[in-house]
C-alpha cells in the first residue's frame, strides 16, 4: 500500500465512522462507541503505514477540485516531516482519548452522539494536518470549529455548556474572518494557495513576503489557539465533557493554530515574528496569574494550556518553528495526561470539580494521583522529562535571540509550578474535604491504562534522539542550530539552573503557602483584593459583553432601521414606502404603549425648542 492510499484511509475512516453513527447508531450507544474507537485505532495504524511507506521523502499529491474559468481550487496531501510528526501525535493521543471515553462516558445517555462528534472532529483535524493548500486548510478549519461547537455543547441542556459552545464558535469566527481575507489576498499576490509553491516563490524572491498577508493569516491562529485578545473562549469551553477538553484543548484544536503558523513560516517578516513572540509572552504570564484564582480543576488546566500556547507562540516568534513544534508535541502528551487524570478525579469524586472540596485523593486514587503528578513535573520542565527538553530549548532560544523574553518565560515557569503545585497539594494530599472525596475510588481500566501510557510518553516523549528518522526533521534542525551556536553550553547551564530554581521554588512555595488538603483558598483569605483582581481576569469578558450589548447591538439596530425604513421603505418602494412610514409612526401615537408616548413627548419638546430658538 502506498503512502497516498494509507493517507486516504486515515482521512476518510473517521468520516465514515461519523456518517454511520449519525444515520444508524445514535441510539445504539455501545455500537457507536465501538465504531468510533475502531476508527481511531485504524487511523493510527494507517498513519504508521503511511509514515513507513513515505520514508524520509516528502509526499505531495494534488488534483483539481473545482474550476471557475481561470480560477482553480485543488485538493491534495502535503506529507513532510512536520505533518508526519503531527499526524502520529494527533492520531495516537486521539486514540487514547477515545479509549478513555469508553469509561468516562459509560453512563451518558447521549454517548452515541458524543462518539459521532469525536469522529467528525478527528476527520476535520486530520484534514488540516494533511492539506496542501490554504483553501483546503480553511475548509477543514471551519469543520473543526463546527465539530468543537458540537462537543463543547454536548450537555446542551445546561445553560453553561450551551453558552460556552456559542462563545467558542463566535470568537473563532472573528479570527477566521481575517484568515479568509488573508487567503484571498495570498491568492491574488502569489497566484496560488499551494503551500509548497508559495514557499518556492518566497525562497526565490524574498521581496514577495507581505506583512498584510501574514498578519491576516495570523488572525486564524489567534482565534483557534486562543491567543490574546481572542483567548476568552477557552476557559469557558471546560463546560464540555473532560475527554473533549483533553482532545480539543491539549492535543489537537488549539494546537492547530500553532501547526498552521509552522506550515507558513516563510510568509512572516521579522517584525511580525517579534510581535508574535511578545504576544505569546503576555499570554503565558497573564494565564499564569489567572490560574491562581481558579477553583475548578479543569479551568486551572485551561489557563495552563493558555500559558503553554504562549510558549509555543514565543518559540515561533523567536524564529525557531521546529522548537515550537517540539513543545507542541510534548505539550500534547503531558496536557492530555493532566486533563484525562482530571477527568478520572471528577469521575471518582462523582463530578465534583472544586479542588477545595477534594483532598486526600492520592490514597483513594493512587494511579490517578501518581500519573497526575508525573504530568505536573513534565509541565513544570523537570530535568529528564519531556517538557524539560522542549521548554529548555525555548528558553535557550530566548537567551540567544531576546533575553527579556527568556526572563519573562522563566518567570512564567515559576507561576506554572506555583498554581499546579497548589492544585496537587490541595486536591491529592491531606484529608477528604467532602462526601464526594471521601467516597472516591480508582477509575476502571479503560480510564487508567491511557493515563499510564500518557505518563510514559510524558517522561520519554522528549528524548528526540530515539525518535524514528522520518519524524521531527525541523525539530532536529532547530535543536542542532541551537546546539552549534557559540556559547551554547554556558547558556544551557544557565537555563537549567534558573529553570530548575523556578519549578523548585514554585512547587515548594505552593506547598508552604497552601498546605496539604486545604479547605479554603489562603490567598483569598489573607489578600482578598489581590485574589479578586486575579479572579477578574482583567475584566475581558465584561468589556466584551458591554461592547456587544451597548455598542455593537445598537449599531446593528441602527443599520436595521436604515435597511427596513430608508432603503427598502423609501428608495425601493418610493412614495408608497414613505406613506407606510408615516402610517407606522402615526399608529404609534395611539398604541397604548407608555414608552412610545415618552419618545413622542421628547420629540415634541425637541421640535418646540428648535422652533422657539428660531432654528426652524
Amino acid at each position: 500500500m502506498t503512502a497516498t492510499q494509507s493517507l486516504l484511509v486515515v482521512l476518510f475512516a473517521p468520516l465514515l465512522s461519523a456518517v454511520v453513527i449519525a444515520f444508524f447508531c445514535r441510539q445504539r450507544h455501545g455500537l457507536a462507541a465501538a465504531i468510533s474507537v475502531s476508527a481511531s485505532a485504524a487511523i493510527f495504524i494507517f498513519s504508521l503505514l503511511a509514515v513507513a511507506a513515505a520514508g524520509s521523502d516528502t509526499v505531495h499529491v494534488t488534483t483539481d477540485w473545482l474550476s471557475f474559468g481561470d480560477f482553480e481550487i485543488n485538493k491534495g496531501f502535503f506529507f513532510d516531516s512536520v505533518s508526519k510528526t503531527m499526524l502520529l501525535m494527533v492520531t495516537f493521543v486521539g486514540f487514547l482519548i477515545h479509549v478513555f471515553s469508553l469509561g468516562y462516558m459509560a453512563k451518558d445517555p447521549a454517548r452515541g452522539r458524543y462518539f459521532g462528534g469525536l469522529s467528525i472532529f478527528m476527520f476535520s483535524m486530520l484534514g488540516i494536518v494533511l492539506a496542501d493548500n490554504l483553501i483546503m486548510i480553511f475548509v477543514f478549519w471551519e469543520l473543526v470549529g463546527f465539530s468543537s461547537y458540537m462537543l463543547i455543547g454536548h450537555y446542551f441542556n445546561t445553560k453553561k455548556a450551551a453558552a460556552a459552545a456559542k462563545k467558542a464558535f463566535i470568537v473563532n469566527r472573528i479570527g477566521d474572518l481575517g484568515f479568509v481575507v488573508g487567503i484571498a489576498y495570498a491568492y491574488w499576490h502569489f497566484g496560488t494557495t499551494d503551500l509548497e509553491v508559495m514557499g518556492q516563490i518566497v525562497g526565490a524572491d524574498s521581496s514577495m513576503v507581505n506583512l498584510t498577508i501574514a498578519a491576516l493569516l495570523m488572525c486564524g491562529f489567534i482565534g483557534k489557539s486562543a491567543q490574546f485578545p481572542l483567548h476568552v473562549w477557552l476557559p469557558d469551553a471546560m463546560a464540555g465533557p473532560t475527554p473533549v477538553s483533553a482532545l480539543i484543548h491539549a492535543a489537537t484544536m488549539v494546537a492547530a493554530g500553532g501547526y498552521f503558523l509552522i506550515r507558513i513560516v516563510y510568509l512572516f517578516p521579522d517584525g511580525l515574528l517579534t510581535f508574535i513572540a511578545w504576544l505569546g509572552v503576555f499570554g503565558a504570564i497573564y494565564a499564569g496569574f489567572c490560574a491562581f484564582a481558579r477553583r475548578d480543576i479543569k479551568q486551572i488546566l485551561a489557563y495552563s494550556t493558555l500559558s503553554q500556547l504562549g510558549y509555543i507562540s514565543a518559540a515561533f516568534g523567536l524564529g525557531y518553528p521546529g522548537v515550537a513544534l517540539f513543545h507542541l508535541v510534548t505539550h500534547a502528551f503531558f496536557k492530555a495526561l493532566l486533563f484525562l487524570a482530571a477527568g478520572s478525579v471528577i469521575h471518582g469524586c462523582h463530578h465534583e470539580q472544586d479542588i477545595f472540596k477534594m483532598g486526600g485523593l492520592l490514597k483513594k486514587m493512587p494511579i490517578t494521583g501518581i500519573t497526575f503528578f508525573i504530568g505536573i513535573l513534565a509541565l513544570c520542565g523537570v530535568y529528564g522529562l519531556s517538557g524539560f527538553y522542549s521548554k529548555d530549548a525555548i528558553l535557550i532560544a530566548g537567551g540567544f535571540e531576546n533575553v527579556p523574553i527568556a526572563i519573562f518565560l522563566t518567570f512564567g515557569a515559576l507561576l506554572t509550578a506555583g498554581y499546579m503545585g497548589r492544585l496537587f497539594w490541595v486536591a491529592f494530599l491531606g484529608q477528604p474535604n467532602s462526601e464526594a472525596a471521601s467516597h472516591a475510588k480508582e477509575s476502571p481500566l479503560t480510564m487508567v491504562v491511557p493515563l499510564i501510557v500518557l505518563a510514559v510518553l510524558s517522561i520519554i516523549g522528549g528524548w528526540i534522539g530515539f525518535w524514528p528518522e522520518q519524524l521531527g526533521g525541523s525539530i532536529k534542525a532547530d535543536l542542532d542550530l541551537l546546539h552549534y551556536t557559540d556559547g551554547y553550553d554556558a547558556m544551557h547551564n544557565r537555563i537549567v539552573i534558573f529553570g530548575t530554581a523556578a519549578w523548585v521554588i514554585g512547587l515548594l512555595g505552593a506547598f508552604l503557602f497552601y498546605g496539604k488538603g486545604a479547605k479554603r483558598d489562603r490567598l483569598e483569605k489573607i489578600a482578598a483584593p489581590v485574589y479578586g483582581f486575579l479572579e477578574s481576569r482583567l475584566w475581558f469578558d465584561e468589556v466584551y459583553n458591554y461592547y456587544v450589548a451597548k455598542i455593537q447591538q445598537r449599531f446593528a439596530l441602527f443599520l436595521s432601521f436604515l435597511d427596513v425604513f430608508v432603503i427598502k421603505g423609501i428608495f425601493v418602494r418610493g412614495s408608497a414606502g414613505l406613506v407606510g412610514l408615516v402610517g407606522t409612526c402615526s399608529r404609534s401615537l395611539h398604541d397604548g404603549n407608555l414608552h412610545s408616548y415618552v419618545y413622542w413627548f421628547l420629540a415634541g419638546l425637541i421640535l418646540l425648542w428648535v422652533a422657539a430658538s428660531g432654528l426652524l
